[in-house]
């Protein structure tokens, strides 16, 4: 008698066991883009409700290193007609777009996970968790240290005219605040994801944490570049966004050769259990 056919089928471990035609996964494909859509459009309306208030909070670092170089509040100017009411527009939106971070990964992991092995889920889901905290905790960091540091830097270019020349102060539009604010805040929270991606790819086999420490002078340089060409054009922009990375990267090669003796262990243990089952089924 076949030892094999009282086993307990498992179909949940093997993706195989559920595969669905391609029609279904394009529709599987489309419940989850309009679910997640669907809570984009949500939060947008709402945040609407509170652009002002949200954008009065995305101030609060310009205000603070005006009143600390003791500079007087300057109002905040728009020079296109309808630029206040697009500012407001985008303010919902970039809002909505961070809330909604969560939201979007949970249903693209809903979409994959149905084709993944158990120990291949079980792999994947804690960085699903890790993403949207680190992408919070980069965002948080533009917004608490990166920004006072960089606008007291920009703001130390005002002067106030003395002996006859005419004082330079600064008129800050609301359009291009917002852009710099969005930019710094989403560069800082993509950036904080390369933990995520590093571990997860040394995970699957990909890459490996020699070749990562291998390569660490290169990524020194493009994480140098990267911080050069997304934050304002200051030094102290710029390294505080570098340093941050560096430190990551040094943090995805311990957490990659973490998770590749985990792989291995996990690796012997499935050859041991393959043993077994061969020496029983022989046994029967």
């Amino acid at each position: 008698m076949n030892a094999s056919a009282n086993l307990p089928a498992k179909p949940s471990d093997n993706p195989d066991s559920h595969t669905m035609p391609l029609i279904e996964h394009l529709m599987e494909l489309r419940k989850r883009l309009i679910f997640s859509i669907a809570a984009l459009i949500i939060a947008f309306g709402v945040s609407m409700s509170f652009a002002k208030e949200i954008f009065a909070f995305l101030v609060v670092p310009l205000e603070k290193a005006e009143r600390a170089a003791g500079h007087p509040l300057q109002p905040m100017i728009y020079t296109q007609l309808t630029e206040a009411f697009m500012t407001e527009m985008k303010v919902a939106f970039f809002s909505a777009a961070f809330i909604t971070f969560p939201i979007f990964a949970n249903q693209l992991w809903k979409f994959v996970a149905p084709g993944l092995y158990r120990h291949e889920k079980r792999a994947i889901l804690p960085f699903l968790f890790a993403a949207p905290v680190l992408f919070f905790m980069g965002g948080a960091l533009a917004y608490y240290v990166i920004m006072p540091m960089a606008w007291k830097f920009f703001l130390g270019f005002q002067t106030t005219g003395v002996e006859g020349s005419i004082p330079i102060q600064l008129a800050a539009r609301v359009g291009e605040y917002l852009t710099i604010v969005m930019q710094l805040i989403f560069a800082f929270g993509l950036a904080f994801q390369m933990p995520v991606l590093f571990i997860l790819l040394a995970r699957v086999g990909v890459i490996s944490a020699k070749g990562l420490a291998e390569k660490r002078r290169y990524a020194i340089i493009l994480v140098f570049i990267f911080a050069a060409v997304v934050t304002p054009p200051d030094v102290i922009s710029q390294l505080s966004l570098a340093v941050p990375m560096c430190i990551l990267y040094e943090a995805s090669i311990i957490g990659a050769r973490f998770v590749e003796k985990k792989r291995e262990e996990e690796t012997a243990a499935e050859a041991n259990d393959t043993s077994a089952d061969d020496t029983d089924f022989n046994a029967a």
